[in-house]
């Protein structure tokens, strides 16, 4: 049922098809885990299929090593009228070990389509615990910076075109 799945995680083994030149886990790979897991997580959300259309501040914090158990979890945090804010966290730990690190977290931001790919009422979330309050502002505070940073970007492509 749409509006009461907020948060997705999923667990799996770091694999060699997965391993960049330095020998740790390609950043695309990641990137792909969390599109994966974020969209998993606005799509049980709203009941829909769902489209990218924000992926900001991915920061990459220590690397991922083949053969790592890996836990990518996404949460909403956020919802509009169509879109949904979901933050996503990576951990990973070795597969023997106890500890999780977080590897890479970020923020995104999907909007719910219908079949002809037009934007569709989502779920209202509204936060209930005090980490989901603090997430709700922390996604308030990047719409806003992100606003900001667009309409820069407008300026600066009228002086330049």
């Amino acid at each position: 049922m749409a509006g009461t799945d907020r948060e997705v995680t999923f667990r799996f083994l770091a694999e060699p098809g997965d391993v960049n030149f330095g020998g740790k886990v390609h950043g695309g790979a990641v990137m792909r885990w969390i599109d994966q897991a974020g969209y998993a997580c606005a799509s049980a959300w709203s009941g829909r299929y769902c489209v990218t259309v924000y992926v900001g501040g991915i920061q990459f914090q220590r690397p991922i090593s083949i053969g790592q158990l890996v836990e990518v979890s996404a949460r909403i945090v956020k919802t509009g009228s169509t879109s949904m804010h979901v933050a996503v966290d990576v951990h990973a730990r070795d597969i023997t070990g106890e500890k999780y690190e977080r590897t890479t977290h970020c923020l995104m931001v999907f909007v719910a389509v219908d079949a002809e790919r037009q934007p569709v009422a989502v779920p209202a979330f509204v936060p209930e615990t005090e980490t989901e309050k603090h997430l709700q502002a922390y996604a308030d505070r990047i719409l806003t910076m992100r606003q900001e940073i667009e309409a820069e970007r407008r300026r600066m492509l009228a002086e330049l075109f």
